[in-house]
């Protein structure tokens, strides 16, 4: 035996087998990779499961609230469902424009948040004819005034009539702007005489005079009440009222 062979040590069987490599069902060669990715750091199939679950569904999300923009952008976009009585207010508005020129109606819409009732402002300047217009011609026939109130709007007062048409079966409502310094609209009781009590009301509560009332005064309050109460910036004159 040579020198070189007397250096090497003697093989055994089981020497020999462990420099073998292992089989790839082997326990320890199922169990590398998990192991070799908690050593590098990174994790494990279970939780690039649970990785993968959160990122489809914050994409879910994020799809579910691009859509939900894009729906509210065309809910907005898509033009509003015409008002049933809209052909009622486009006709008022014409018969009042042929009748009396264009001058005499600031605003007309359709009212949605009061049953779709017609509403149209008139300059005071104008209200008296316009008033007497609206009974007297055949194609509108308001007959009966059934609403009649003073409001102030801080920067303005305003009296609201709503009216109906017995024959026509339609309604209208009026809206007429007043000063607040100068609170003054024309009285249509010798129009409609159920006008009298609410105009005197609306002078009693909010200050505003009704010119050509054939009695106007206080209704509610003692005539030496000083100020009108439903005036946004009234003062008791008795802090103990």
């Amino acid at each position: 035996m040579s020198e070189r062979d007397k250096a090497q040590p003697e093989m055994t069987q089981d020497s020999r087998r462990s420099e073998q490599p292992a089989p790839a069902d082997a326990p320890e060669a199922k169990e590398a990779p998990a192991a070799k990715g908690a050593a590098d750091g990174k994790d494990g199939p279970d939780a690039k499961a649970a990785a993968r679950a959160r990122a489809a569904a914050a994409a879910r999300a994020r799809a579910a609230a691009q859509g939900g923009a894009r729906n509210a952008a065309k809910a907005e976009e898509a033009p509003e469902e015409p008002s049933p009585m809209q052909p009622v207010l486009d006709h008022i508005v014409h018969v009042i424009t042929r009748e009396l020129g264009d001058g005499v109606i600031e605003e007309a819409y359709v009212n949605r948040l009061a049953k779709h009732v017609p509403t149209i402002v008139v300059k005071n300047e104008r209200w008296r004819e316009t008033a007497r217009l609206l009974r007297d011609h055949p194609e509108l026939a308001f007959d009966y005034l059934s609403t009649l109130v003073g409001i102030d709007h801080e920067t303005h007062l305003e009296v609201y009539y709503h009216f109906d048409s017995f024959q026509k079966g339609h309604r209208l409502a009026v809206r007429v702007k007043a000063d607040r310094e100068k609170a003054v609209v024309p009285s249509v009781t010798d129009i409609w005489p159920g006008a009298d009590w609410p105009e005197r009301e609306a002078y009693d509560l909010v200050g505003i005079r009704f010119e050509g009332h054939p009695n106007l005064k206080r209704i509610l309050l003692p005539d030496d009440w000083v100020g009108h109460p439903l005036r946004k910036d009234y003062q008791p004159l008795d802090e103990g009222v």
